[in-house]
């Protein structure tokens, strides 16, 4: 139970955000900061683990929106929250055979996590470059992407009471256990949530302040330089008053206050509250997506059909296995979406 001090520091009551950023990201106990939760052995896998056709995709979705961007001779791509290097070694790959775009391309990697940069520094020996703001990023358009970054970034939580809001926060005891209580929310808070369409009615409400922080600084970024910003999360349209906070360890689901600082922690992305965010910022944006359609529209079965043929059918068996878990409705086909907000003159995006 002592254990659960040193995430609260001086403090005994905690918002949400606050207490989880503390479990996740303190730079000594922190879970991203002592684990490499990543593949078969960690805590959870991504669809880069699964398969590099996933990543083959993307890639060539960004090498496509540089050619409707008019093939500049210099681009800017950054991914958010590179995780453990494995979208981005794909990446290098592919795009060394595409010359004219392998020479244009400046990749940057953007990571909160210390441990998880030097993970990354040991498998990535191309010219990337890690950042920690996105002050380096200038002098020409740039191509923004995630692959489940957005769900990782602590959230607020509130409840309405009789059209009042009231804060989840969690509260250290004497005995060190911890607790819930719901404080009034501040002003801010208030006239925030208030604002938005998305969130009227819902008595539940779940709000990522540190994740639009963070997304206005790259909105910033491609409403002065020209670009956009691919994500690829896990998540909802419609909001039905749910409690989307979940713990994960070794694959399976945890008690969201045990095992603090050695379970992964993230919450579902409402892509709907996130499309109001982008109109707020007068930033275009396309409809939302399920990553099956956009993985199948971007030409993943007549890759997997074209590099089948050389395989046993061991290895075949295993690709469509791999694939099938990308593309079904019944894993992560549905349930993972595609969001794109862009400032260009065209819109006709491949994949959408």
């Amino acid at each position: 139970m002592r254990t659960n001090l040193k995430f609260f520091k001086k403090s005994k009551f905690l918002p949400v955000d606050k207490f989880f950023y503390n479990v996740l990201y303190d730079k000594k106990f922190g879970y991203y900061n002592s684990t490499i939760p990543f593949g078969p052995q960690g805590d959870f896998v991504t669809s880069p683990n699964i398969s590099n056709l996933f990543s083959e995709m993307i890639a060539i979705w960004i090498i496509s929106t540089w050619e409707l961007f008019g093939k500049p001779k210099k681009i800017n791509v950054v991914e958010l929250g590179p995780g453990d290097g494995s979208l981005v070694k794909v990446l290098i790959e592919v795009f060394k055979r595409f010359p004219e775009f392998n020479l244009a391309k400046r990749i940057y990697l953007f990571d909160e996590s210390k441990l998880l940069k030097k993970f990354q520094k040991k498998n990535i020996k191309n010219s990337v470059k890690w950042i920690d703001d996105f002050n380096s990023i200038k002098g020409a358009p740039a191509i923004f992407f995630g692959n489940e970054f957005f769900d990782a970034i602590p959230i607020k939580q509130f409840k309405r009471e009789k059209n009042i809001l009231f804060e989840r926060n969690f509260f250290l005891e004497k005995n060190n256990k911890i607790s819930e209580i719901y404080k009034k929310a501040s002003y801010q808070d208030r006239k925030t949530i208030n604002s938005y369409k998305t969130l009227k009615n819902l008595r539940f409400i779940e709000f990522p302040k540190s994740g639009f922080s963070l997304l206005e600084k790259v909105i910033n970024k491609i409403k002065t330089l020209g670009g956009c910003i691919l994500m690829i999360d896990y998540g909802y349209l419609k909001s039905n008053n749910q409690d989307t906070l979940q713990s994960v360890v070794k694959h399976k689901k945890n008690f969201i206050l045990a095992n603090l600082g050695k379970a992964d922690i993230t919450a579902q992305v409402n892509f709907s509250l996130l499309n109001e965010f982008y109109l707020k910022k007068k930033i275009k944006i396309k409809k939302n997506i399920t990553q099956s359609q956009f993985l199948k529209n971007m030409g993943i079965l007549k890759r997997a059909e074209i590099i089948a043929k050389k395989m046993t059918f061991r290895h075949q068996t295993n690709l469509y296995l791999r694939l099938k878990r990308l593309l079904s409705p019944k894993s992560m086909g549905n349930l993972f979406k595609i969001s794109l907000a862009f400032k260009c003159k065209l819109s006709n995006f491949s994949g959408f």
